[in-house]
This record gives C-alpha cells, sequence and structure tokens, in this order.
C-alpha cells in the first residue's frame, strides 16, 4: 500500500473537520493515528497522528499547548491533532515550524475523527466510498445553488472533498457513453479528470461528470436562451415575403433584435465529400452552435444565431460604417470550421459563404442571401471547404444565384452538353472563345485581340462550334443564354 503522509489527511479536512493550524504537513509520512491523553504524551508511538484527548472536552492553555508540541517532537509523532477550535498561541507556531511537527484542529469527537482517520490512512474500500459520498454530497449542494460560480471554482470545492484535482478538458468528440463525459444536452462539451485515480475517484467522477452537466446545461441556458429564442424570428425575416417585413421587423425590435444596425451575415453549409446526399451527424450542429454562442459571447460585437435545416447562420450585428466589419465576422467562422472538423472528422467539409455588411431588416435580408448563395454556389461548383466572400460588383452575385439553384443549373448545362461531349480540354477552348466573341458584341476583331488570335481563326471556331451546338448566334435570345452558360460555367470552374 502506497505510503500515505499528513499532506493527504489535510486534503481530506473538509469531510473530516480537519485543518492545518501550525507547521507543515508537506511530506511527513504517517503509519497509523491514535488517541492519546494529555498527560501521556511522553509514550505517544513515533510515526503516529496523535490526538490529544482533554478531561471533559476542555480546552488547554497555551502552556499546555507549547508542552504538548515538545512532547511530540520529542517522540518522533507524524502530527499532533487538537479537539476543538481555539487559537494558537505564536509560540506554539514557532515550536511546531522548527521541529517539523503539524499541528492539526478538528471540531469532530476524538472517537469519530481516529475513526475516520484511520480509514484514510489504511486506504480501505469503506473509506473510498465514504470519500465518495461526501464528494458527491458536495457536488449535489452546488449543483443546486444559483448559478453564475465558475466551472472551475466548482471544480476546486469538488476535488477537495474527494481529496484529488478536477479538471475539465476540452473534448467535442469526446463519446456519450463515457462515464466521464460532460455534455449540454447532447452535444459532448469535454472530459472529466483527476489527477490520480484510486476507488474513490471510479465511483464518484460519473456522477460528478453528470452533475456538472446539468450545471453548465443550466448556466449555459440563462446565458444563451435569449439570444435562442430569436433565432426562429431572425429565420422567418430571412425568407419571408416582402410584404411581411415591415410587421416582422416591429416584432423583431420588441424581442431585442438590433434590426436598425448594420449585419453581416455568415452561412455555413456541410457537405460530405464522398456523399453530397449524406447527412451530417445529429450532434454537429448543436455542438457549433454551443461552441459558436460560447466564442461570440464576450466579443463587442451583437451576434445571433440561427439554424435552418442543417445549417448555420451567424449574425454580427455593428454600428453602420463600423471598419472591418465582415473581416471580424470571418475570423469568428475560421474558429467554427475548425471545431466542426474537430467533431464531425475529415470526411465532412464545412463551407462558409460571407455576405456584405447591410444596414436595416432589408440589410439583413439581402447578406443573408449574399451569404447562402455565396455557399450553395462554391458547393455546387467544387469549392466546398472553403470561405467564400460575396463581390459588392452584383454581377456575381445573379450568376451564383443560377449557378446554385439545381434547375437554372440543369437548363445551362444543357445548352453547353454538345461542347462537354469534344472532351474537357476542346469544351474549355470554346467556351472561352463563346465568352470572348460574344462579349464584344459578335466582334471577330476585338474578340481576335482578346484570344490573341486573327479574326478569321475566330470566325472558323464560331462556325464550328456553332455547328457543334446546332444554335444560330446572330438571334439575340440565344446569344443571351449561351453567354449566360458559358460566364457561370467559368465560374464554377475557378479554384
Amino acid at each position: 500500500m502506497e505510503q500515505v503522509n499528513v499532506t493527504d489527511i489535510v486534503a481530506q479536512g473538509e469531510r473530516l473537520g480537519l485543518r492545518c493550524v501550525a507547521g507543515s504537513p508537506e511530506g511527513v509520512e504517517v503509519s497509523g493515528v491514535e488517541i492519546v491523553a494529555m498527560d501521556d504524551l511522553t509514550s505517544a508511538s513515533p510515526d503516529r497522528l496523535v490526538i490529544v484527548a482533554m478531561p471533559d472536552g476542555a480546552v488547554p492553555r497555551p502552556y499546555q499547548v507549547d508542552i504538548a508540541i515538545r512532547r511530540a517532537i520529542a517522540r518522533r509523532c507524524a502530527g499532533l491533532v487538537f479537539v476543538g477550535d481555539f487559537p494558537i498561541a505564536e509560540t506554539a507556531r514557532s515550536l511546531a515550524d522548527r521541529g517539523g511537527l503539524p499541528v492539526l484542529m478538528s471540531t469532530a469527537t476524538p472517537s469519530e475523527l481516529a475513526v475516520l482517520m484511520d480509514r484514510t490512512i489504511r486506504g480501505d474500500a469503506e473509506e473510498a466510498l465514504s470519500r465518495a459520498e461526501y464528494a458527491i454530497a458536495r457536488a449535489s449542494a452546488l449543483a443546486a445553488e444559483a448559478p453564475g460560480r465558475p466551472v472551475e471554482a466548482i471544480l476546486d470545492e469538488v476535488g477537495a472533498a474527494l481529496g484529488v484535482r478536477l479538471s475539465l478538458i476540452e473534448d467535442p468528440g469526446v463519446a456519450l457513453s463515457r462515464p466521464d463525459a460532460v455534455c449540454v444536452g447532447e452535444v459532448p462539451v469535454g472530459r472529466l479528470t483527476a489527477d490520480r485515480d484510486d476507488a474513490s475517484v471510479a465511483v464518484a467522477l460519473p456522477v460528478i461528470a453528470a452533475l456538472l452537466s446539468r450545471t453548465l446545461q443550466r448556466e449555459l441556458q440563462a446565458r444563451f436562451g435569449p439570444v435562442r429564442s430569436r433565432a426562429d424570428l431572425i429565420i422567418e425575416l430571412i425568407f419571408a415575403e416582402s410584404s411581411r417585413i415591415d410587421r416582422l421587423t416591429v416584432e423583431a425590435t420588441r424581442a431585442g433584435l438590433p434590426v436598425s444596425l448594420s449585419h453581416a451575415v455568415a452561412w455555413l453549409t456541410s457537405t460530405h465529400r464522398d456523399d453530397p446526399e449524406r447527412r451530417p451527424p445529429a450532434v454537429l450542429v448543436s455542438s457549433v452552435e454551443l461552441h459558436a454562442l460560447q466564442l461570440v459571447d464576450r466579443r463587442e460585437e451583437v451576434w445571433h444565431l440561427a439554424t435552418f435545416h442543417d445549417d448555420i447562420v451567424m449574425v454580427a450585428s455593428e454600428e453602420t460604417g463600423a471598419p472591418d466589419h465582415q473581416r471580424r465576422l470571418r475570423d469568428v467562422m475560421e474558429s467554427v470550421v475548425a471545431h466542426a472538423g474537430s467533431v464531425a472528422g475529415e470526411e465532412w467539409a464545412f463551407t462558409v459563404g460571407l455576405g456584405t455588411p447591410q444596414s436595416g431588416a432589408a440589410g439583413l435580408r439581402q447578406s443573408a442571401t449574399e451569404a447562402r448563395l455565396a455557399a450553395e454556389a462554391a458547393v455546387a461548383g467544387g469549392r466546398a471547404g472553403r470561405i467564400e466572400v460575396t463581390d459588392v460588383t452584383g454581377l456575381r452575385r445573379v450568376l451564383l444565384d443560377f449557378y446554385a439553384s439545381p434547375l437554372s443549373r440543369s437548363l445551362l448545362d444543357d445548352i453547353l452538353t454538345p461542347l462537354d461531349a469534344l472532351g474537357p480540354e476542346r469544351a474549355a477552348i470554346a467556351i472561352r472563345t463563346l465568352v470572348a466573341y460574344l462579349g464584344h458584341r459578335n466582334s471577330l476583331t476585338r474578340a481576335g485581340e482578346a484570344l490573341n488570335l486573327h479574326p478569321n481563326a475566330v470566325n472558323y471556331r464560331i462556325r464550328r462550334i456553332e455547328q457543334t451546338l446546332g444554335l444560330d448566334l446572330t438571334e439575340p435570345d440565344v446569344r443571351f443564354a449561351v453567354e449566360l452558360a458559358c460566364r457561370v460555367r467559368l465560374i464554377a470552374s475557378r479554384r
């Protein structure tokens, strides 16, 4: 059995009703405990904690304490324990320090104290269960208290009751079936660990982890409840018909959503790298939501978060004209993406679309639309896993909107299907030729300059392309449809 020292006994001070009042317990080994009358200290056993018994529970006088310490030092006792609560004179403290004798004091009766300390020293199953029960009771009492106490403070108090140092290790991928798992609802947060393992830790740790999970859930509900309550309103505001915007704006203002500010929206969507139709793990959205809320909790901007199916919508609101508005949103989303990847694994890609900062309720809708289209177009164009920023010109947004729509993309791809049959390289040359020709109003000369070709060569290519497509590029509607299809294809092909 591992040798116990007085420091281990003092670590159980709260449970034993024990405290060190003089001398240092550090490194002082103890082999047992005994109760000795004040007058019999000359026969006390070495290396033992000696509980001083006073007749009828009397309080020893200062000179008696000094004598007791001298005798315990002479007998090489591991420590001296007085029962009661009285001040220790400076002379007694000085004697204990010089003699290396820890002096303890307890409010328990000598017999009760002897039994508890003996169990602690022997470290048997009964002592382990007693320590575990006390730690669980302390954890239950702390969990029942009003919210606001930091998790670190709770772990310090419960750890002191258990006699170990407890730590919460962040691990969003921990399995909920683990006995040391700490979670908020169904969202894993981390693992509860102790600096040493023994029977009491094995018994108490799962219960303490469960109580800590409940405490965290209550605390986070109190902190983020108002933000979550506005999530549905944000989604409704983004997708509602224009005729309902005024009424929704009033509701949003009443709910505390600062619609009058400038809003930049990020839209996060997840896709499986091998199966685009596969839905992400059920816990992913909840885990990302919790991480994002904690991440922005202390930031100066006003943040809101909403979920739409399996997507996450982040809204950063600031005063109109605030510098680097979109950059700060991007910084947050980079951390959110990193967390999502640690939860879901490498087989999942997380794509973020960033909208431009826009003011008011209509601006929030516009920024959200930009962000959604940028994310969807990136996924559709084979650029999943990136953070896409919406352009400010507006033209590319229109093209992205076309390409993000499966129906529009299918119709536009149908136009170019005959070119695809020529092979990737020849199809790419044909599309660049078409863009140069149609973009310069069917001018062979200007198209030749753009392509570094003779106008006759451009004309030859165009005639061949017309034959392949079976279309007449002199028709205005045909020209528009073909140029749109080519430009959207070029956007999709960029990396």
